[in-house]
């Protein structure tokens, strides 16, 4: 056939010309100006990024009648037929179909032999990997020390399955996915070469689908420019493509969002009736929530999502009154259901099933705002004076800041007077009294010891004197000696000194469940290092030994 599909009509014959891969062919064109070429190189990468394509330009380089150089002519001879395929001294081999030893052992001894009129004989094996273990092994040694006049390029899309032995050997080159940027523009410089009229939405659409492989981008272009012919229209394109339209995706994300489960699956039922695959809708759905949320995220982050400055807009509109947490939400509902849907025999019904899930989902409140209602709440906080000892001021115009719950429609009520007797009045304290003051005091505690308030919140209140403060410790015995450290109690006593206006002495008393808990808990290691000491014993041991027995139980009496 005389029509040379773009992906050959643009192959490039310059490493200028190769897009996205600066990186590989500015180290070749130096290795090339210093003389520095390895005789074995290993080109790794995803398909359709241009290793064949380097291989061919560094065997034009090599050959070259200028050469070596790191600009070859292409119009003498070696460069016409490396360029046409036909040269002699350039063996491009299919790695998939020449995978055995018998060609391998062919190559070993073809080697041996000069170059016809060239200056190096160059081996160009395609998809290596493909190679058997037995022809891997047979190529070690040649490869390690080949003749002068003899190079090896080898191109894989799959560098783990190549052995170490053979890693080893090579200087490798690592080739990276095309970015979507330069494969946009290097479609529209072809589209102006050849006057194709077509939108940019279309060529990202194009560049997006090829997923990083040039050749994959101007396959899809030469598909559009064939059923077009001078033009091509959004909707042509999304037809090729078999996509759905953008803004059936934006309906469609608003819909779920909003919890509008009948206008979703209205959406869904157009979709599967206009004929597009549901199971590419699902992985769009995925990419679309991806956007999002990395949208919500920070907007500098903007890179990250490769759609059009319109669309964008549109995202950070969409996601405006929406948490991220709900985001985050529904994207992982989407990500974990996309397996499904994808092997499911109805991926309708799947993707229904999918949508009423979504539905029901509640909405999540963001950690901000739970810390901005507690902002609102905190400014709710109010002063109110203590009420006086009998006898003698117990606040001395003291405050003691105490928390209103505030409740929409609701007034704060007014906290219950708080009235403490002394013991010069050898007046019983009732337990109301002594748990309102004791919540007083953890306000206090709470603003000046913050340290200890979760000890302290083990603790109540069980007497007040004159001059002293019985604080009983209803936790374990790890709470009781924190409070009993010196340090915490001149904290305590300080505090209690300001509170009530006078010397206050501190008694940190144990509870009787502390008390039995720690004594059980001195008995329990008492019995235990006795079972051990008697299963140590030498009469147990050497019973042992007679009867070939073993330790059941152990007993302390």
């Amino acid at each position: 056939m005389s029509y040379l599909v773009l992906a050959r009509k643009h192959r490039p014959q310059t490493f200028e010309e190769v897009v996205g891969q600066a990186h590989v062919t500015q180290t070749l064109k130096n290795a090339i100006q210093t003389d520095r070429v390895a005789h074995a190189l290993l080109l790794t990468g995803p398909r359709g990024i241009g290793k064949t394509s380097v291989a061919r330009i560094l065997a034009k380089a090599m050959n070259c009648e200028k050469g070596p150089t790191p600009a070859p002519c292409n119009v003498c001879t070696s460069c016409r037929e490396i360029t046409d395929g036909i040269a002699v001294d350039v063996f491009e081999i299919d790695g998939a179909s020449n995978r055995g030893i018998n060609e391998i052992r062919e190559l070993r001894e073809n080697i041996k032999y000069m170059p016809g009129h060239s200056r190096y004989k160059i081996y160009i094996i395609d998809e290596v990997h493909m190679l058997t273990a037995e022809a891997f092994n047979a190529l070690l040694k040649t490869l390690e020390e080949p003749p002068a006049h003899v190079l090896f390029i080898f191109a894989t899309t799959q560098a783990r399955k190549i052995p170490v032995t053979i890693l080893s050997r090579c200087q490798r080159h690592d080739f990276r996915r095309i970015g979507l940027e330069d494969i946009l523009k290097h479609l529209k410089d072809i589209c102006q070469g050849t006057s194709f009229e077509i939108s940019d939405d279309s060529l990202r659409l194009l560049a997006k689908e090829a997923d990083g492989s040039m050749r994959d981008a101007l396959s899809l272009l030469d598909q559009v420019m064939a059923y077009s012919e001078k033009a091509a229209t959004d909707d042509q394109v999304l037809d090729i493509l078999g996509a759905v339209d953008r803004k059936v995706i934006f309906d469609l994300s608003s819909a779920l969002l909003a919890h509008d489960l009948v206008k979703a699956l209205n959406l869904l039922d157009g979709v599967y009736n206009y004929g597009h695959d549901l199971k590419r809708l699902s992985m769009q759905m995925v990419e679309h929530f991806r956007n999002l949320l990395i949208v919500k995220m920070d907007h500098a982050a903007t890179p990250l999502v490769d759609v059009p400055a319109h669309e964008l807009t549109l995202m950070e509109r969409q996601v405006e009154n929406i948490s991220l947490e709900s985001l985050n939400q529904v994207f992982t509902t989407l990500f974990q259901a996309e397996a499904g849907i994808r092997f499911s025999p109805q991926p309708k019904l799947a993707l229904e099933m999918l949508f009423i899930k979504l539905a029901q989902l509640k909405p999540v409140v963001s950690f901000d705002e739970i810390i901005k209602k507690l902002g609102h709440l905190a400014k709710e906080i109010v002063t109110v004076p203590t009420l006086p000892l009998k006898g003698e001021g117990l606040g001395g115009g003291h405050g003691i800041t105490e928390v209103r719950e505030v409740r929409q429609g609701l007034q704060p009520e007014a906290p219950p007077a708080t009235e403490l007797t002394t013991e010069s009045e050898q007046e019983p304290e009732s337990s109301e009294n002594l748990a309102q003051t004791w919540q007083q005091l953890l306000g206090v505690f709470s603003e000046r010891c913050p340290a200890l308030v979760p000890n302290l919140e083990k603790a109540t209140l069980t007497g007040i004197g004159k001059d002293f403060l019985e604080i009983t410790v209803t936790g374990n015995s790890f709470y009781t000696a924190r409070l009993r450290d010196n340090k915490s109690i001149a904290s305590l006593q300080k505090v209690c000194d300001q509170f009530f206006k006078r010397n206050m002495k501190i008694k940190i008393v144990e509870s009787e469940k502390g008390t039995l808990q720690k004594r059980q808990h001195k008995e329990s290691d008492r019995d235990r290092r006795l079972k051990k000491e008697a299963l140590a014993h030498p009469l147990v041991t050497d019973a042992l030994k007679v009867f070939q027995g073993r330790v059941v139980d152990v007993k302390i009496l």
